[in-house]
């Protein structure tokens, strides 16, 4: 039998398919369920990616698409690990201060391991990595990619 495990699903509005990110509870389970609980009451449904930088990242998940907002939701005690920032993983944007995440997310196009140990790793994409790679670029993007759907279910 498969091992089940959570997937953090990603309609990118482009009509050819998702990303599907497995979620990591092992690694961040607090992070993790933040990330359930937001796309659960539609929270990320048609917010932005505002800020996609090639060889480095896209990120998303501000209400005002601007990267200056979360949710009203309390930020996140910090949960780093040692899952290194590579390609296709997913993990949380945040202030200067260690315990301040919320809502922003950020996926990693290319190795980022700079960033190990200081922010928070939540998941992997698993497949449709193809579809954040053909994000509008930009900071932010001049006619930003968004989001249009989440869910979180098990696979």
């Amino acid at each position: 039998m498969a091992e089940e495990f959570l997937t953090f699903t990603v309609d990118t509005g482009n009509g050819t398919g998702d990303v599907v990110i497995k979620l990591r509870p092992d690694l961040a389970p607090g992070h993790v369920e933040r990330i359930k609980e937001l796309a659960g009451e539609g929270f990320y449904d048609g917010v932005k990616f505002h800020r996609v930088i090639p060889g480095f990242m896209a990120q998303g998940g501000c209400p005002h698409g601007t990267g200056t907002g979360g949710s009203d939701k309390p930020d996140l005690k910090a949960e780093f690990n040692n899952e290194p920032h590579v390609r296709g993983v997913c993990s949380m944007a945040r202030t200067s201060a260690p315990h301040s995440a919320n809502s922003q997310f950020f996926i990693c196009f290319d190795d980022a391991t700079f960033l190990d140990r200081q922010y928070t790793v939540w998941g992997v994409v698993q497949s449709g990595m193809e579809f954040i790679d053909a994000l509008p670029k930009g900071e932010p993007p001049r006619n930003p990619g968004k989001i249009v759907k989440a869910t979180v279910s098990a696979a």
